[in-house]
Order: C-alpha cells, then sequence, then structure tokens
C-alpha cells in the first residue's frame, strides 16, 4: 500500500478510536424516550416503555451519580467495577450498573426495570443543570418545538411558542407550562396525557393529545370523591393548535 493511504488509514483508524468516550462523567439523557413520543404523539407510554429513569448525572471527581425519572431524584456513590463498568451504590443498599458501549451509557437490566440506553446531553451554556432539566429541555424542544396556530379556542388565529425552558407565548392567560412525565400528575390522569399551565401563581392541569401536527388541549375534569385523589379525564375541548 503507497504510504499516503496507509497514513490516511491509520489516523482514520486512530481518529475512530479516540472518539471513543471512555469517561462517564457528565450528563445522560433517555433519547429513545423522546423520540418515541415525538413519533408516536403518546408521551405517557413512551415514558413507560423506555424509562423510568429519563437522566444520568454523573461527577467523576466526586464520584456521585444522579438519575432523574421525572419525579424523583436519587444520588449514589460511583466506583468502578471493571473498564467501562461503574456501579452506582444508594443507601448502601441497593445498586446500579452503568456501562459505556457505543458512545452510549448503559443501565443495566435490574430487578425492577429494563436495560435503558443514554446518550450524551448536548452542551450548555449554564453552569449547572439541575437534574432532569436537560432531558426536559430536549423533550419540550422536540416535542412541542415550532410555531403553532390557534385554531379553535380563545385567541383564535393567534400564534403560540413552547419554549424549552417552559416558557410560553401567546396561549391566553399562560406563561408557563410543564409536561406530565411521572409522580402524582400521571398517576392523576392515568392513561392520559396531561400538562401543567400557570399564569403567575394560578395554574391547574390540562388534558392534550397530539396527533401529528394537531395538538388538542381538554378541560381536565374529576371524577373522583372529594376525599379521593383526583381522577382526571378530558372534558369539552379548549383549544385546537396546528404546527405551521
Amino acid at each position: 500500500m503507497p504510504r499516503l493511504p496507509c497514513l490516511l488509514l491509520c489516523l482514520t483508524l486512530l481518529g475512530g478510536c479516540a472518539s471513543q468516550i471512555k469517561d462517564p462523567g457528565g450528563v445522560w439523557i433517555n433519547q429513545a424516550a423522546i423520540e418515541a413520543a415525538v413519533e408516536t404523539g403518546r408521551l405517557r407510554e413512551a415514558l413507560l416503555t423506555y424509562g423510568p429513569n429519563l437522566e444520568w448525572q454523573i461527577d467523576t471527581a466526586r464520584k456521585t451519580a444522579t438519575f432523574s425519572n421525572g419525579f424523583e431524584l436519587e444520588e449514589g456513590t460511583l466506583s468502578g467495577e471493571q473498564a467501562q463498568r461503574w456501579s452506582v451504590s444508594f443507601y448502601g443498599e441497593t445498586q446500579e450498573f452503568l456501562a459505556l458501549r457505543d458512545n452510549a451509557l448503559i443501565q443495566e437490566a435490574g430487578a425492577t426495570w429494563p436495560e435503558q440506553q443514554f446518550v450524551k446531553a448536548q452542551p450548555t451554556t449554564l453552569a449547572e443543570s439541575p437534574v432532569g432539566s436537560r432531558f426536559e429541555h430536549s423533550l419540550y424542544q422536540a416535542f412541542l418545538g415550532g410555531t403553532w396556530k390557534i385554531r379553535q379556542g380563545s385567541g383564535q388565529g393567534g400564534l403560540v411558542l413552547f419554549h424549552a425552558d417552559g416558557r410560553i407565548e401567546g396561549l391566553p392567560a399562560s406563561e408557563r407550562f410543564a409536561l406530565c412525565l411521572a409522580g402524582d400528575c400521571a398517576a392523576m390522569s392515568g392513561e392520559h396525557d396531561s400538562l401543567w399551565l400557570q399564569l403567575g401563581p394560578e395554574g391547574k392541569p390540562w388534558i392534550f393529545r397530539l396527533e401529528g401536527e394537531k395538538l388538542q388541549i381538554f378541560a381536565a375534569l374529576n371524577r373522583a370523591q372529594p376525599d379521593e385523589m383526583p381522577d382526571l379525564y378530558p372534558g369539552e375541548l379548549h383549544w385546537l393548535l396546528e404546527r405551521q
């Protein structure tokens, strides 16, 4: 083989090896759950299928690893088991095992959940981000990004923007939103997807359906008794938005 092509081949191989991530430190997000939500429009179903954990923040210097499932945060102690495999101990009792495979962070299958895969989050200008926020930002941008037009409901004809940081523009009586990922809000809405809309200190849950480029937002009605946990279901259609 001529020297120049041989040298280029060697450099290519070395570059490929050098590009492999060897340190798990940083922020890792459950991209598979985001992609499934975008493809199907069914957020809760995607989170249940590819979750439950949504983000890992790993600090190899401090030897800590923290995960978020959209409702709870758990911080554990990180230790190396063998090459490209680490254990995370929680309260000295339970353990999770993490490994690097093809530049993905793998949370190995355990007693309560299957194997899960995470990708390195994109760099951010923020010095520090609360655990879970990078997943939320990526989800919000992918799931509700773009410009929406109000086809039906108050503010009809206006344009709506859902920002990755939870701000919302153009939807009447709303300045903040949050998609329900897990916890009490998921228990209350059951099989329905829900979001929280807020203006100032006041806010309330809504039921939504995303089908293609159309977003329906319904009033959330409660069929539970006053002394029971709310059991929400969709009521009257309040807004119909269409992505432009």
